[in-house]
C-alpha cells in the first residue's frame, strides 16, 4: 500500500513492503512502532536508531513531538488522493456543483448548513465507507446551497449530498 505523508510542508511518498519494511521515496528502512503506554507516547525503531514521541490527532492530522520540535504530519492513503485529485479539477466560478458520493456509505456529518458560505477545501460532508471516513471538501469557494443528506443516512454511490453556487 502506497501513502503519501506530508511533514512540515515537505510530502514523501511511503510504501509497505510485503517484508514488513518501508520505502520512503525510494529509499528502504527497517522499522518497528510500538505504544508505551496506548495513548500518545510511542518507540520507534528506523534503521536501529531509537525515538520516542508523542503523537496526538488533531483535526484530521497528526502533532508529533519529537526531540523538542513539532512537527504538523497529514497522511493520505492512494484512495484518498484519488478523492482529492478528483475534488481538485477546475470548477468554474458562478455555476452550481454538485457533491456526489464518489461510493457508497454512511454519512457520518454534515458540518455545513444551507446558506453558509464555505471556503475551497473546507469539509462539506463526513462519508465513512470499508469502515474508513472520507472528508468530501468544498472543490472552491461558493454558498451551500442545499444539504441532501444528514448523519446516520446511507447513501449509494453518486448521490448528491451537498449543492454549492
Amino acid at each position: 500500500m502506497k501513502y503519501l505523508a506530508t511533514v512540515n510542508d515537505q510530502t514523501y511518498t511511503i510504501e509497505l513492503q510485503p517484508d514488513g519494511k518501508l520505502l520512503v521515496d525510494g529509499h528502504e528502512h527497517e522499522v518497528n512502532f510500538l505504544s508505551l503506554d496506548e495513548k500518545a507516547f510511542y518507540s520507534l525503531l528506523v534503521n536501529n536508531r531509537s525515538y520516542e514521541g508523542l503523537v496526538r490527532e488533531a483535526e484530521g492530522q497528526y502533532e508529533v513531538l519529537l526531540w523538542g520540535a513539532l512537527y504538523n504530519v497529514k497522511v493520505m492513503d492512494e484512495r484518498e488522493q484519488r478523492l482529492a485529485q478528483s475534488s481538485a479539477l477546475f470548477v468554474p466560478s458562478g455555476t452550481e456543483i454538485a457533491i456526489r458520493a464518489p461510493m457508497p456509505g454512511l454519512i457520518v456529518e454534515v458540518p455545513v448548513d444551507a446558506g453558509q458560505d464555505v471556503e475551497a477545501g473546507e469539509t462539506l460532508v463526513i462519508l465513512e465507507s470499508m469502515k474508513m471516513q472520507n472528508e468530501l471538501k468544498a472543490p472552491r469557494a461558493g454558498k451551500v446551497h442545499a444539504v441532501h443528506v444528514k448523519a446516520g443516512e446511507n447513501v449509494e454511490q453518486n448521490k448528491t449530498l451537498v449543492t454549492i453556487t
